[in-house]
């Protein structure tokens, strides 16, 4: 079993080029493929080549995460952050399209937990379909990393947390 510390992360010029070839030929994944829950590991900005010094750091710190279970034919996604015993979680339903493919989401539910429990939850409109979040997925490496382009066109690569 691979160990979170001997996962080695990409390059963002890999990625890039993984990127381009997934473009073209699909990337092959599935939605079995990405269960698990995901730690943010590495963020760039749109346009950039190089992580996000500050920012990665503090979603890091903050223990920023991507939980994906499947429920039924959909995909439910957790993504959420902590300070100390506060979570913030935001939830909803999602669904894999296309050869490259995308992951399209949307949150229906922000909750707030402390210490284990939920203080707050409230729902959350789902956005119009042209405004729908999404992931385009590049890669999911054997080792335990999940990299992909959100909408806004950042670049994350996540690590599996074992």
């Amino acid at each position: 079993m691979v160990q979170p510390s001997d996962v080695v992360m990409p390059s963002g010029e890999a990625l890039l080029q993984e990127e381009r070839r997934v473009r073209r030929q699909g990337s092959g994944l599935d939605a079995t493929a990405l269960l698990g829950c995901w730690q943010l590991d590495l963020v760039w900005p749109k346009g950039s080549g190089r992580p996000a010094q500050f920012s990665g750091q503090i979603l890091r710190w903050l223990g920023a995460q991507l939980e994906i279970s499947q429920a039924g034919e959909q995909l439910r996604l957790r993504n959420a952050v902590s300070l100390g015993p506060i979570e913030l979680r935001f939830e909803g339903p999602g669904v894999l399209e296309g050869r490259r493919p995308l992951l399209w989401f949307h949150f229906e539910q922000l909750q707030i937990w402390v210490a284990g429990r939920c203080w707050f939850s409230r729902s959350l409109p789902a956005p119009a379909a042209q405004k729908r979040p999404f992931f385009a997925l590049i890669q999911r490496d054997p080792s335990g990393w999940l990299a992909a382009r959100g909408r806004g066109g950042g670049l994350a690569c996540w690590r599996l947390r074992l």
